[in-house]
């Protein structure tokens, strides 16, 4: 199979996956909803320089990608699908960026340049984030950047190789902010541990070679102060100290807090990198790269992997999408392990095929099992067609005809497609209303236009305002002021949020609709206070 005719069917799958996800589902709260709201804050405003939410600067996260959500709101005007359609993008590149490392790394191993892109778009967590509108995305693709920069370095091309790291830093500050350090230059720092598989860069020559590294880090902190420096003075002192120190002392501080435990990553793998944990050529093919320790690739990519997985591990806030910048890295490890081993059998295939059994059967369980439990009432609405689904390609994978490497790559790169539709079809529209707040914000939007003052009971994460096109936010209120707030706007409605567990008889709302595993609800002043027993008066945290 030429490069051609592989891509060709690599583009096809990241299309569908990209199309289903945009027909099935919209933004969902509160990280998506916020981060679009930004872009739309900015647009609103006019100003590029300085993100806001809620009226106030918006110092989370630099605005690489509001820049582009705008962009693309310039071109096309203003839309719901551009703003998700930017981080499917940088998958994309992401998977191109991969083959070409691949190719540098083993000139001699096309299998494993076809391999790893498959690889990389069949990661369970990778295929969902590829539509999520957030920044995981990104850094991915600028790390990839880096790693090819310092690999074209690696072999002689050194202008153009560090002007490439130069630029991934600087895009990953933008990106992202100061990660992006974490994600490269333990790679760098560690070329002479990896680089004596090929000694083609002698001892004496590393003072030059920290020295051009040095340098890189210069240009990628000169492009993010190109835009930081104008930025600080634009937006005050309060937000200067946020982007210069609070986005990388106060952060690193804060980030060794152990809220969650050093292991916490591990049980989580599987799922992350579903189906290739679970099957057995991708381990044969690991233990195997035990005997190529000597191997400039395998080595390159361990101290890629490695040192970051380790450091994330430490760092308290954990998230799975965190991860997602090392998950080239193991991409282009299976491959070069699945190039060199024999094709699979039919045992191989167990594991998976086990594991898709068992995910089957929960979605064919769920339904009945929400008649008995208290879970979030919309599990009951799941279709056990999902599940049956599931099942047939866990029969499939074992009854199906073996083929060579790339073949059953291709399986289980389709398998990872198929549960990730499946996630969509079948569980995510079931959940209708509790994670689409479209409806609430486009009423939100018609009492804002006929002039209704709007609260919102508690923390607000922006997540009405884009979705509704509202022009301001609502004004934040925390429970115990709603009562005064109410009498100085005795017209005005309020935004508040209940268990779902309480009888919505006696809550006299304008609006309620399912929010997340609660409710949400529009109230008048005659509806102040609730008298539901238990009113939760916050929307869900960070």
């Amino acid at each position: 199979m030429t490069d051609r005719r592989l891509a060709l069917p690599l583009l096809a799958l990241w299309l569908a996956l990209v199309l289903v996800s945009l027909f099935t589902r919209s933004y969902i709260p509160i990280d998506e909803t916020r981060y679009v709201t930004v872009a739309w804050n900015m647009w609103l405003r006019g100003d590029y320089l300085v993100p806001f939410l809620n009226g106030e600067a918006y110092s989370h996260k630099p605005p690489l990608l509001f820049w582009l959500m705008d962009l693309g709101w310039t071109v096309f005007g203003v839309n719901d699908w551009w703003p998700r359609l930017v981080p499917s993008f940088f998958s994309l590149g992401s998977a191109w960026l991969v083959a070409q490392v691949a190719r540098l790394l083993w000139p001699q191993d096309a299998q494993a340049a076809r391999i790893a892109p498959m690889i990389l778009l069949g990661s369970a967590l990778w295929t969902v984030f590829t539509t999520a509108t957030m920044f995981d995305m990104m850094v991915a693709f600028f790390t990839l950047l880096g790693v090819l920069g310092i690999l074209m370095a690696w072999q002689g091309k050194s202008l153009k190789g560090w002007l490439l790291v130069g630029l991934a830093i600087g895009g990953g500050l933008l990106a992202k902010g100061p990660t992006i350090l974490l994600q490269i230059l333990p790679l760098a720092v560690l070329a002479p541990w990896w680089g004596k598989a090929q000694p083609q860069v002698q001892v004496p020559v590393w003072r030059r070679w920290y020295a051009h590294l040095l340098g890189a880090v210069l240009l990628g902190a000169a492009i993010a102060l190109a835009w930081a420096i104008p930025a600080g003075i634009h937006g005050g002192k309060t937000y200067q100290h946020a982007i210069f120190w609070g986005q990388t002392a106060d952060r690193m501080v804060n980030s060794f807090a152990h809220r969650r435990p050093l292991w916490w990553y591990v049980p989580l793998l599987p799922v992350m990198l579903f189906p290739w944990l679970l099957w057995l050529p991708v381990w044969r093919g690991l233990l195997g790269l035990r005997r190529q320790m000597d191997d400039l690739g395998t080595r390159l990519c361990i101290a890629w992997l490695l040192p970051v997985f380790v450091a994330f591990s430490f760092i308290s806030g954990k998230q799975m999408h965190y991860l997602l910048p090392i998950f080239p890295a193991f991409a282009l490890l299976a491959a070069r392990g699945l190039s060199s081993i024999r094709p699979a059998t039919r045992w191989d295939m167990v594991p998976a095929a086990l594991a898709t059994l068992v995910a089957g059967g929960i979605l064919i369980y769920l339904p009945q099992y929400a008649q008995t439990h208290h879970v979030a009432p919309w599990i009951s609405n799941i279709p056990q067609w999902g599940g049956m689904v599931l099942v047939a390609a866990a029969v499939a994978l074992l009854v199906l005809r073996r083929g060579n490497a790339l073949h059953e790559t291709w399986k289980m790169t389709l398998l990872s497609g198929l549960a990730v539709t499946l996630l969509y079809l079948a569980v995510v529209r079931s959940a209708g209303l509790a994670y689409d707040i479209r409806p609430i914000s486009a009423r939100l939007k018609a009492l804002q236009e006929a002039g209704v003052p709007l609260a919102h009971s508690g923390k607000y994460h922006g997540q009405y305002q884009f979705i509704g096109r509202m022009q301001d936010a609502p004004e934040t209120v925390m429970g115990g002021d709603m009562g005064k707030w109410f009498e100085a706007h005795p017209n005005g409605k309020a935004i508040v949020y209940f268990s779902s567990r309480l009888s919505l008889c006696d809550l006299n709302a304008d609006y309620v609709q399912p929010y997340l595993g609660d409710n949400v609800a529009i109230i008048g002043r005659d509806a102040w206070p609730p008298k539901v027993a238990e009113t939760t008066i916050n929307a869900a945290g960070e």
